[in-house]
């Protein structure tokens, strides 16, 4: 395996770990330990971890540490309403193309959610992550698949993010989106999507209060 190969690979891993809470947000990280972990020397690993400090997961301290960096409530809140401006235009734009074949199966994997099926956080994460990237797909905006999931990812490493294990209300608001674009409804698209995340802002903030 080339370095580069073994910089990616451990590139992935470690902002997995980060991202589904294995690694919690301040906490201080090791080179030492990383490449034992990861069995790789330091060169490839110094290359995953400068990539995490460009994308901001990771920070280097004046001092030369390496902190995980956390993400507060102010910027979570910040992503959401950027993203409400953005997708419930791409929702409207969609409802122009129609139902596309990947939202009817995504609505279908949502009904299951909307009658109660329960999952992990970190698996409804996944079809979350499916749902809003198929609205972009059917909008046809190249660029917003990408732009969603930087904006994803740092949401995720929110904490308050991942104290919810119930998910039937956001199917529910998924497929009234989905629907809307089914029926050619712009206006409704838009409505529904903004809907959703004017819901995902009370519900951070009601997670928030407990």
């Amino acid at each position: 395996m080339s370095s580069e190969t073994l910089a990616q690979a451990a590139y992935r891993r470690i902002k997995q770990d980060i991202l589904q809470g294995r690694v919690k947000p301040d906490t201080v990280l090791s080179e030492r330990e990383l490449a034992e972990q990861q069995g790789i020397s330091r060169t490839p690993l110094r290359s995953a971890l400068s990539r995490l400090e460009r994308e901001r997961v990771i920070s280097r301290l004046d001092n030369g540490v390496l902190l995980v960096r956390s993400v507060s409530v102010e910027q979570l809140i910040e992503i959401v309403q950027l993203r409400q401006m953005i997708e419930s235009a791409a929702a409207a734009r969609a409802a122009d193309f129609g139902l596309t074949a990947e939202l009817a199966e995504i609505r279908e994997i949502m009904a299951a959610y909307a009658n109660g099926r329960n999952v992990a956080f970190d698996d409804f994460w996944a079809e979350d992550d499916k749902f809003h990237l198929a609205v972009a797909r059917a909008a046809r905006l190249e660029l917003l698949p990408a732009i969603l999931a930087e904006q994803r990812a740092i949401a995720r490493r929110c904490t308050i993010t991942r104290t919810h294990d119930r998910f039937a209300d956001q199917a529910r608001e998924h497929i009234a989106v989905i629907d809307a674009i089914a029926a050619g409804d712009g206006a409704a698209a838009r409505a529904a999507m903004s809907l959703h995340f004017e819901n995902v802002r009370s519900r951070f903030l009601g997670w928030l209060s407990r």
